[in-house]
Order: structure tokens, then sequence, then C-alpha cells
């Protein structure tokens, strides 16, 4: 399946769509407190989207229950909101989907409750790091795998190791798009499909401790380590503009 192109109107559209992923994303960090509920936290999230004039993407998708991904402490991605309460020194994983005119935006980030240790802390820039880091890498020409790779070196050069069976994905008009990309080198990077101007996709590290090999929580939905150790995502949502990577899920 080819990897479509988008005009720069469409790119304008998912700038919109992520800019109210990025604006939730803000005010969640800004607003969570301990003592709350995953579900009074998903519950904050739907209706700050819908008051943006968007739709939360993940409601319903695929029959996922909440509209925000509510990921705590040891689960990595998907995590169902539930009645469980947050408390101080707990990480939490928020992922968010948006819809709007037809368009979508996607990112994630991982927060401190209160004050966490110092590995959580390290933990948490890993994943942001190796975003950032291979978001800075982007260029036309280069091999979606080649930037696999630059997840991956980066994920293990901070001593953790990338979750497996998941990846980041192509975005556009549906929430979940060819190519997939995932954290993890399998083949050459030299392979595969190669970056152009106007593809717009999402790179999401999921950043494991000791093991990536996932298991799934009887929710069918929350994903966690085989290591039950604590975990961390970070997400952004890109286009390729004139050479280079325009992120579109910041404020």
């Amino acid at each position: 399946m080819a990897i479509a192109i988008r005009k720069a109107s469409e790119i304008v559209k998912l700038q919109k769509a992520g800019e109210i992923v990025a604006k939730t994303l803000h005010y969640l960090q800004e607003n969570v407190q301990p003592g709350m509920t995953l579900k009074e936290i998903d519950q904050m999230g739907d209706k700050y989207v819908r008051d943006l004039g968007a739709v939360p993407s993940f409601k319903g998708l695929y029959g996922f229950t909440g509209s925000v991904c509510t990921s705590l402490n040891e689960v990595c991605i998907h995590g169902v909101p539930t009645d469980q309460e947050i408390q101080e020194g707990d990480i939490l994983g928020l992922d968010i989907g948006t819809k709007l005119d037809g368009y979508y935006g996607d990112a994630a980030i991982t927060m401190a409750v209160g004050d966490i240790s110092k590995g959580d802390e390290a933990l948490i820039a890993c994943s942001k790091g190796a975003l950032y880091h291979a978001i800075e890498s982007i260029k036309p020409g280069m091999r979606f795998k080649e930037l696999t790779k630059i997840l991956e070196e980066y994920i293990r050069g901070e001593g953790f190791v990338p979750l497996r069976d998941y990846c980041g994905h192509g975005i556009g008009t549906k929430p979940h798009d060819e190519p997939n990309i995932p954290n993890y080198l399998e083949g050459k990077p030299n392979q595969g499909p190669k970056i152009k101007n106007g593809m717009v996709f999402c790179l999401e590290p999921m950043v494991c401790q000791e093991s990536g090999n996932p298991v799934l929580l009887e929710d069918k939905w929350s994903v966690l380590s085989e290591d039950n150790l604590r975990t961390s995502h970070y997400e952004h949502q890109v286009a390729v503009v004139d050479g280079k990577a325009l992120i579109l899920t910041q404020l």
C-alpha cells in the first residue's frame, strides 16, 4: 500500500487537529492531581477536546472504551480508564487522538504525578529524548528503517529497551495508516520505503527497562513489559515539509 503524500492544505488541517491534541495534553498535565481516578482524567480530556471543537478519536476506536489512553506506571500503552486513583510518585502516560474536519491528530506524553524517583525521571527522559532526537534526524530520502534504527540506538544507549510488537504509524484521514514505524530494527536499515516531502506520520518511542516483550492484560488493551517494571511513552505527529520534520502536535 502506498504511503500518502499530503497537500499543503491537508497538512494545515492535520495541524489544526494536532494542536487540539497538544492543548489537551498540556491542560491535563497542568491539572491532573493525586487522588483523581483514571476515569476522571479521561472525562476531563474528553470534555476539553470537545470544547475545542474536535471529536476524541479514540472513543470507540476498535472498541476502546475511553477517550484518553491512561497508562499508569507499568502499563506502557493503551491503558483503559478505570476507577483506579493515581498517587504521588506515580508516572502516567496520556495518549490522545482527535478528529477535526475529517483529519486526525495523535500524540502522547508520560507525566510525573508529584515528585518521582530519579529512575522514573530517567525513564521518561529516554522516551522524550528518543522522540526529539529522531524528529531532528528526519530528512527526505532516508528510509523509515533508518529512522527506526535511530530510535532503537537512542533507547538502548540510555540503558533501556524498546517495547516490541507495537509501533508508530502513518496518519491522515485515518487514525492509523501506512507505514508502520517500529522502535526496533528488523532487517537492514537500507531496505523499505523512503521518507518524502508531504508524508505525515507519528513516532512514538515506547520504553521498557529490562525486557521489551509485551504482555497484554485481561482488559485486552493495556500493554506492559514482561519484566513488570515501569515504562514510558512519548509521541508526536510530524509532517515532512521543505526537507524537514514539522511537529504538528505541539503548542
